[in-house]
């Protein structure tokens, strides 16, 4: 649990963001404050996924756009390590011996793009993992004792909006800002739409990830938020079958 004082101030480094912005706030006001808050040059977030192809979504310069698009081309990196094993990779410095050799192509592709250091941060939420948050220096650097606790609170923001964003193939989001969400609530809201999908795998009879696959196709589809519907389908005012379209089981108004 990222501790509420900290979370807190990660909060309104990005909702100023996003006013400056003059929009509501988006993932990419999350990878702008991460970048002003911390010891990098940029950020950069892909769209993972084990079963479909994965995407870069967010840049905040042309380095971090180079760096997502070279890890996914290539299959290699931290990105691509973090979300295979679910864990933050931290790359104080690409020029490690150990580093060049299980990156053989990354490693000098990414130095030639001005990457020095490398840290990449999976988003996730219970057992569902949409994707990665990558942060680059140019020159060799190791976050400090409260520095990654903070890196690790940006990506607990970009992983609600992201999913709660219903972002197209393109990645550009769709529909109108998202609602105001204080971090006192959520807990609750990683955990309605967690127990939402595991409700899906019985129902469906799938895997996690076909579960959420489904539950955030009703969504986009239904031009609703991702907390409303599984808070439907937690309730059991929306049941989904196998053969059938999901059908509401409560009174229509």
């Amino acid at each position: 649990m990222r501790s509420n004082g900290r979370s807190a101030r990660i909060q309104v480094l990005v909702a100023e963001q996003a006013a400056r912005r003059g929009a509501g706030i988006g993932v990419v006001d999350v990878c702008t404050a991460a970048v002003a808050a911390l010891p990098v040059g940029g950020a950069g977030l892909s769209g993972m996924s084990r079963t479909a192809a994965s995407h870069p979504l967010r840049s905040t310069d042309g380095i971090s756009e180079q760096l997502e698009e070279l890890q996914l081309t290539l299959g290699e990196g931290p990105c691509v390590d973090a979300f295979l094993h679910g864990s933050a990779v931290l790359t104080p410095d690409l020029l490690t011996g150990e580093l060049r050799h299980r990156w053989a192509v990354f490693a000098d592709a990414a130095m030639e793009a001005g990457a020095r250091a490398l840290f990449a941060l999976t988003l996730r939420m219970g057992a569902i993992s949409p994707g990665v948050l990558d942060l680059y220096a140019d020159v060799p650097t190791v976050l400090d004792t409260e520095e990654p606790a903070d890196a690790l609170a940006f990506v607990d923001l970009a992983t609600l909006h992201l999913l709660d964003a219903r972002i197209e193939e393109t990645g550009a989001p769709i529909g109108g800002p998202l609602p105001d969400r204080g971090f006192e609530d959520l807990g609750a809201y990683r955990a309605e739409i967690d127990q939402a999908t595991g409700i899906l795998t019985v129902q469906l009879g799938v895997g996690t990830d076909e579960a959420f696959v489904r539950l955030r196709a009703y969504t986009c589809l239904q031009g609703r938020r991702l907390a409303c519907v599984a808070a439907d389908v937690v309730d059991h005012r929306l049941r989904f079958s196998p053969d059938a379209e999901p059908e509401r089981t409560d009174e229509e108004t």
